[in-house]
Parts: structure tokens; C-alpha cells; sequence
């Protein structure tokens, strides 16, 4: 069986996405994913920046991915971050949002494919005692909704996440995310503060999250995982 070549797809947003060079050193955590496996495993990343569980299905990203999809394939979904904000126009209502995961569901196994729910990987904001808010709330709660309706395999992306940046708490947090002071990058002159978006460390700190989970729900990629190069 661990010869069998597998494909994951990551479905997503900016958090996942690969990233072009002049936005570097904003990393999505599905460039360091796609490095964690052997050669047995293919990652295909059509995440996008700015992508909700709506537009990516209005704009047809999802059709190259649903097309080639069979037995040995796994699509990852993880939404969120632009669905949940009212003032957006990628905004998505809670029932849409339901219905948009539950379509990825049910068209990935139909192929024959399986699917992965994760919950939205938290944003940095941490409350006045340095415990960090649960930025996603309503939004993760259906995605762990949907994965109980459907019997789906979730990782809580939004859980573990938050755990690792209570951990480290407000200040030492600040390296898994975009904060630049100005000068110190050239892509970003006056600085950055993004408390969204991963830095490269971040997202190979959000990758082993991910993977941690794939461990736990005992996935045949798990057995695909190889060490990280430090």
C-alpha cells in the first residue's frame, strides 16, 4: 500500500496559498505541507488569496480540482477567513457557507476521493490577560458541524492553532506572522503588521499543526510523512 501514489489537494484561501516572490516572506502554510511528504505523495495547492467557500466555487476554481479527483486522491477544505466578514464582498451567510463545504464533501466522494474539513487557522489577537481570542468562532463551529453531519475527517485547524499562540503568548506569537519592522524587508519598506497572514517560520509552525492532526486521525498519509529539514 505505501507505494501507492497519492494526491492531496488543498482547497482554500490565502493562508494556504502559494505565495508569488513579491509577497515573500508571507508564506501560505501549504508551500512547507507540500515539502513534508515523500515521493509517493503529490500536493496540488489551488488556494487563493482572498478566495471564499463562494467565490472559489463562482470563479470555477474548484472544477480543475473536482475533474481529476479519484480513489487515491484527498481534498482538504479550509475556509473561513473571507466568508465570515460581513463588510466583504467575498462575505458568505452561514447557510451558504454550509451548503458551499457540504458541496466539496459530497462532489470529492463522489469521485470517490476523501475528503478533509479544517477549521480556519486563528488570527493573532489576544484578549487584555494575553489569552487569545477566538477569532473564528461562528464560522469554525459549522465547519466542525458539517464534519459531524457528513461524517467527515476534521483537523481543528482554529483549536490548534490558538493553543500554539497561547503558548507563546502575545509577544513570542508575533514570529508566526507577518510583523516587519520597516527596512527590514524589501517587499515591505515601511514594514507589515499582519496578524492574519504566516511568516515563513509561521507557516511551517501551522504545516506540523496540520500534520499533527493527519497523525491523529490515523490517515494513510500519515505513514507519507517525512521529517522536516532543519
Amino acid at each position: 500500500m505505501s507505494s501507492e501514489q497519492l494526491t492531496v489537494h488543498l482547497i482554500g484561501d490565502s493562508t494556504i496559498a502559494e505565495k508569488e516572490a513579491s509577497a515573500r516572506p508571507e508564506t501560505g502554510w501549504g508551500m512547507p505541507f507540500a515539502d513534508r511528504f515523500d515521493d509517493s505523495v503529490t500536493v496540488e495547492n489551488h488556494a487563493r488569496n482572498g478566495r471564499s467557500t463562494r467565490t472559489f466555487l463562482e470563479e470555477g476554481r474548484w472544477e480543475p480540482a473536482v475533474r481529476d479527483l479519484t480513489e487515491t486522491h484527498y481534498v482538504f477544505v479550509q475556509f473561513g477567513h473571507n466568508d465570515e466578514v460581513p463588510s466583504k464582498e467575498q462575505y458568505t451567510t452561514e447557510a451558504e457557507f454550509t451548503a458551499n463545504l457540504e458541496t466539496f464533501v459530497d462532489e470529492t466522494r463522489e469521485c470517490g476521493a476523501s475528503p478533509v474539513l479544517l477549521t480556519p487557522i486563528a488570527r493573532r489577537h489576544f484578549d487584555e490577560s494575553g489569552i487569545p481570542k477566538d477569532t473564528h468562532q461562528t464560522y469554525s463551529e459549522l465547519t466542525r458541524e458539517v464534519a459531524r453531519d457528513r461524517d467527515v475527517p476534521l483537523i481543528d485547524a482554529d483549536e490548534r492553532s490558538r493553543s500554539l499562540l497561547r503558548e507563546l503568548g502575545p509577544e513570542a506569537s508575533k514570529s508566526l506572522y507577518l510583523h516587519l519592522s520597516p527596512g527590514e524587508h524589501s517587499n515591505y519598506p515601511d514594514g507589515a503588521t499582519d496578524d492574519t497572514h504566516f511568516s515563513e517560520y509561521g507557516a511551517r509552525r501551522m504545516a506540523e499543526l496540520v500534520l499533527d492532526g493527519i497523525e491523529e486521525l490515523n490517515l494513510e498519509l500519515a505513514s507519507r510523512v517525512v521529517p522536516a529539514d532543519r
